[in-house]
């Protein structure tokens, strides 16, 4: 590409009065710039405010909750084997979930089955009943059956 630059160019120079007065036929009355220190206009047209994605509230399963509040009464109360209720009040695992429950009603059963499950899951399929197993493994033991049982229960949502 050639380009030629002639120190006398055809340009016409600019006419400081011809922008001025055209500035002014599209903004006749214009506003001066706001002083830096000044507070920001209020906006002359309502604005929507943005939309925010919420996550709906999910509510706590009759499951997850009786599960939930048995770990929670064994931590307060203690745990214990052999026994359904030790002499200081300590619970074995099936007695943790009947106080929780308050009766032998739907979610206590399910919570117990899930337990059962999650027990067999970890310890093998051998264990029968809550019982047995809450009587043959540690206090650590079970307590990771629980909290593994509970984040079952929260994930299917019962």
């Amino acid at each position: 590409m050639n380009t030629r630059t002639n120190s006398g160019t055809d340009f016409t120079p600019i006419d400081q009065d011809l922008y001025a007065a055209a500035f002014r036929r599209l903004d006749p009355d214009p506003t001066p710039e706001p002083a830096a220190t000044a507070a920001p206009a209020a906006p002359t047209a309502p604005t929507q405010a943005p939309l925010i994605a919420v996550q709906p509230a999910r509510l706590t399963g009759p499951v997850e909750k009786t599960l939930t509040d048995a770990l929670a009464f064994l931590d307060t109360h203690g745990w214990t084997r052999y026994s359904l209720i030790n002499t200081e009040g300590a619970r074995c695992s099936i007695g943790a979930l009947r106080a929780a429950a308050g009766a032998r009603n739907t979610a206590y059963c399910d919570a117990g089955n899930l337990l059962l499950d999650e027990a067999r899951r970890q310890h093998g399929k051998k264990w029968q009943t809550i019982p047995s197993w809450n009587d043959s493994h540690s206090g650590a033991q079970v307590r990771s059956v629980w909290e593994a049982a509970i984040r079952r229960a929260h994930h299917m949502n019962i």
